[in-house]
């Protein structure tokens, strides 16, 4: 039995719904799970306070501050060495085998499990360079991580710019340098600012390189070169190893909504781009 076009049509708008909807009930029914169990947990003390009694009590004040330290300023390190990087892919050099090498070596860093990269991180930052547990340590090797997902999102992004918008501007006068940092860096910054928002996404949630680069103090971190604990590595030692499952639970719901605040926050900001650059 043959189908029409029209039905046929009909059958893959269906199935394609039926999967994004599948896809959205998951990924509501996951949120939905931690944020029930954790959210009458959370209070004013939780977030205020520091931990007590290895967190049975107290709050997860320190870890928030040690989260955004790591996460800062691994973002800091690595978004301006993959801009740069994708810069030079798409407007400073030609197709050929560097270009190739280069592209090779980003997909195989983002296929790296995060368990090596904190091995490495181990070995190189913590040992090797002297730097200890420490933010410092946690933070570079996070930039690692997070530096093929930057790469690769900001060079589809400058590819996307038409090509009328550089010979426009250099028909105008202008240098490659103007061209790229006034026309092409502009027009693909909602591209550029996804790879940085996912590569905060990655940063706040990773566990195990954290664990081996930053360690787990329980302490409020007071620069660089202290140890400290992020919100992911608390909540995971939390639950594995029975200490606390209420806080377990709270520590998820404010890793949870402070990531979708985040993404919120850089979706407005990109429509507000898209809407400056109509």
């Amino acid at each position: 039995m043959r189908l029409s076009p029209a039905a046929t049509q009909r059958a893959a708008v269906g199935l394609m719904w039926a999967l994004a909807g599948a896809t959205i009930a998951v990924l509501l029914g996951i949120i939905a799970f931690i944020l029930l169990r954790g959210l009458p947990h959370v209070s004013w003390g939780f977030l205020t306070e520091a931990p007590r009694s290895m967190g049975r009590e107290g709050g997860i004040f320190p870890m928030l501050v040690g989260t955004a330290y790591i996460t800062g300023l691994a973002v800091l390190i690595a978004a301006p060495v993959g801009l740069a990087t994708a810069v030079y892919l798409t407007e400073y050099t030609r197709e050929g085998r560097l270009t190739a090498v280069i592209r090779f070596g980003a997909d195989c860093l983002a296929g790296i499990p995060s368990i090596i990269f904190g091995l490495f991180g181990f070995v190189f930052f913590t040992i090797t360079l002297g730097m200890g547990f420490s933010i410092l340590s946690g933070a570079l090797t996070l930039a690692l991580m997070v530096l093929p997902t930057i790469i690769r999102t900001s060079e589809e992004a400058i590819r996307a710019v038409p090509r009328a918008y550089r010979e426009a501007s250099f028909g105008l006068g202008s240098t490659r340098w103007q061209m790229v940092t006034r026309v092409v860096l502009r027009s693909a910054l909602p591209g550029i600012t996804t790879g940085i928002v996912l590569a905060v996404g990655r940063s706040i949630s990773e566990t195990a390189a954290v664990m081996l680069t930053a360690g787990s103090a329980l302490g409020m971190p007071e620069g660089i070169f202290d140890s400290t604990r992020t919100l992911s590595l608390h909540f995971y030692i939390l639950a594995t190893e029975g200490i606390s499952m209420p806080r377990a639970y709270a520590t998820a719901s404010v890793l949870i909504v402070l990531i979708l605040a985040i993404n919120l926050f850089a979706y407005w900001l990109m429509r507000r781009f898209i809407a400056k650059g109509r």
